[in-house]
């Protein structure tokens, strides 16, 4: 006779320290498994407190509210079995772990063994790891609770539980010991980072491979949402049974929690397959990830809107378009009250009108500036219904070339001033913008790209003025051909004009003819330099031997060693820049923020000695 168990996961979108709403969340979603039988469900990692809680896990108060709100929630597991992630302090160390709550007792917690300690994860500062195969009684409000690397019975099947990283170290996979104990269930509650690409990688190798090599049925439930900032979770729901997919959900939803469940027979050798439609295509992602993003800080922040300095060029454009295409999504999802409501705004009907509440543009033209970067603002800001105005700053720049003049006793000149003259600028935009977001109580966005950042291309205080910088996590090829897709695929007809201009910061007098390809290099080369320099570590010499025949980089071999120094060079030199950049999303798992991704010294020798071995070559 089969052995059929309804499980469920349930992904939450939560915040940090926000009791009231991570516990409604949970909450809300136990109600709804309940209502549709579910028999067991299971939550994301850290679920309770929120994952980026950082410093605040090393605290004994955090942990003991965590035990408090859990407390809440017990009384509501009844006739249902519920795994709640959260942290558990005992003997001032922190502990990652799932509370698995049946008939309103808790029956056991399980820890993490594995923390993630790479990329733009820092685990082993908050958390110790525990140690496979112990297990020791925790006595807490006079119950005594098994604590550590447990597994459960109930509903007549044997299950356990891989948290998140525990999945991802094949050498030290729970796993293995689990199948040795004959689990029938594996869950894994997770605040897996989103990354483009990265969905595929996740449903392989942790679900299917693990669902195969353990011959059981597996259950992966991710964190959903920009729960703290900078990191975005797709809201993940995975089942596998047997090394085959049976079913996700709508990954990067906008809702405050999903349930997804389905009825597993554990003793069938041929597991059915729901109809599984996920649309993978990177450029779709990224609509998703950064609208979500986007919709997520505005209502967390309880800011006004957005303001943005939109000069015609691609990187504000970008940004222009995110914030429209997420009241689109956001509203189509969620309805046009629970869209309003959440951000605040009048309720409307109009998209457009709900664009230009949330939204404000201004385009800030120079002497430099050309109508073409002009009519592009002016017509993707109209196209959508963002605010759009238009003003001048020659006056500003004019009053501060005068006074320096005064102080060192000469004109400025292009020819021996070309970098102060452009950055002043830049920078002299930085305050009227500033002014219009704090009187609209609006999150000023900053638009520079990871392109930028890896070369310093960028002015502080001046385009990256500002407190949220939505695409500093991708590089400047990805966003052009990103910006034609979405005029052709999502009806952004308005781009029409930015699309048709080439690349460039315009701050220059108009018959010097600056480029940003030829301030710095072509873009297709820096992304591959980039790529084998930051993401995969390797020296100027590796990176040259790497690059010197590829065909498709049109660049002759001793050019090719000019762009690699230039490059060393300057992501030496600008590291400081880097440290000063607004909060950035992470969308790519290469990401050159220092506080998410990758460290580097503000002071440095800047590879002499490295790029010197380039010479011979």
């Amino acid at each position: 006779m089969s052995q059929v168990v309804r499980i469920g996961g349930a992904t939450v979108n939560q915040t940090p320290l926000d009791w009231t709403q991570n516990t409604g969340n949970i909450l809300s979603a136990i109600q709804q498994a309940r209502q549709e039988k579910v028999s067991i469900l299971c939550f994301p990692e850290l679920c309770l407190t929120g994952y980026g809680c950082e410093d605040l896990f090393l605290s004994d108060w955090l942990s003991e509210q965590a035990w408090q709100q859990l407390h809440v929630i017990i009384p509501h597991c009844d006739s249902i079995l519920v795994c709640i992630g959260l942290p558990i302090r005992m003997n001032s160390i922190t502990y990652n772990g799932v509370c698995v709550i049946y008939n309103k007792k808790i029956v056991g917690i399980t820890l993490k063994q594995n923390l993630a300690r790479d990329g733009v994860h820092y685990e082993p500062r908050w958390f110790d790891a525990w140690t496979g195969g112990n297990v020791i009684e925790l006595i807490k409000d006079d119950q005594k609770i098994q604590v550590g690397d447990l597994i459960y019975e109930a509903f007549g099947i044997r299950f356990g539980f891989e948290i998140c990283e525990d999945a991802w170290r094949k050498d030290k996979r729970p796993g293995y010991r689990l199948f040795q104990r004959g689990v029938d269930l594996i869950m894994n509650p997770s605040a897996s980072h989103f990354a483009m690409r990265k969905s595929q990688q996740r449903e392989h190798e942790v679900v299917i491979e693990g669902s195969e090599n353990f011959n059981c049925v597996y259950l992966f439930v991710n964190h959903l949402g920009n729960e703290a900032g900078r990191m975005i979770y797709d809201g993940d729901i995975i089942f596998g049974q047997r090394g085959k997919l049976l079913k996700i959900n709508n990954r990067l939803s906008m809702k405050p929690y999903n349930v997804l469940w389905t009825d597993v027979d554990f003793e069938a050798t041929d597991p059915v397959t729901y109809r599984i439609t996920d649309n993978k295509d990177p450029n779709e992602e990224l609509a998703k990830a950064a609208t979500l993003a986007v919709f997520d800080y505005l209502r967390k922040s309880k800011a006004k809107g957005y303001v943005l300095s939109l000069s015609g060029g691609a990187d504000s454009s970008l940004c222009a378009v995110l914030v429209a295409e997420m009241v689109r999504r956001a509203s189509n999802e969620l309805g046009w009250e629970s869209f309003c409501k959440a951000l605040g705004i009048p309720p409307t009907n109009n998209l457009q009108e709900a664009i230009g509440e949330v939204l404000t543009c201004a385009y800030q033209g120079t002497k430099n500036s050309s109508d073409a970067t002009l009519k592009a603002a002016r017509h993707l800001a109209e196209s959508i219904g963002a605010g759009f105005h238009h003003w001048t700053i020659d006056e500003e720049v004019k009053s501060y070339e005068e006074k320096i003049e005064k102080v060192i006793g000469r004109k400025l000149s292009w020819e021996q001033d070309d970098i102060a003259r452009q950055n002043i600028q830049a920078r002299s935009r930085s305050p009227i913008i500033w002014l219009l977001a704090n009187l609209k109580q609006a999150v000023l966005l900053t638009t520079s790209n990871r392109s930028e950042g890896d070369v310093g291309y960028a002015t502080m205080d001046g385009d990256t003025s500002g407190s949220l910088a939505p695409i500093a996590g991708l590089d400047k090829p990805f966003i052009l051909q990103w910006l034609r897709w979405a005029e052709k695929e999502l009806g952004y007809s308005g781009l029409s004009y930015v699309n048709a201009l080439t690349p460039t910061a315009e701050l220059r007098p108009s018959e010097r003819a600056q480029t940003d390809e030829n301030d710095l290099m072509p873009y297709a080369v820096l992304v591959e330099i980039e790529k084998l320099a930051i993401r995969d570590r390797k020296s100027p010499v590796e990176v040259y031997r790497l690059l010197k025949d590829q065909s498709s980089l049109n660049v002759a071999q001793e050019q090719l060693k000019i762009y690699i120094k230039k490059f060393f060079k300057l992501w030496a030199a600008n590291q400081w820049k880097r440290e000063r950049l607004a909060p950035s999303f992470h969308l790519d798992d290469l990401n050159v923020d220092p506080r998410s991704w990758c460290r580097f010294p503000i002071l440095s020798g800047s590879f002499k000695l490295e790029l010197e071995a380039l010479d011979p070559m």
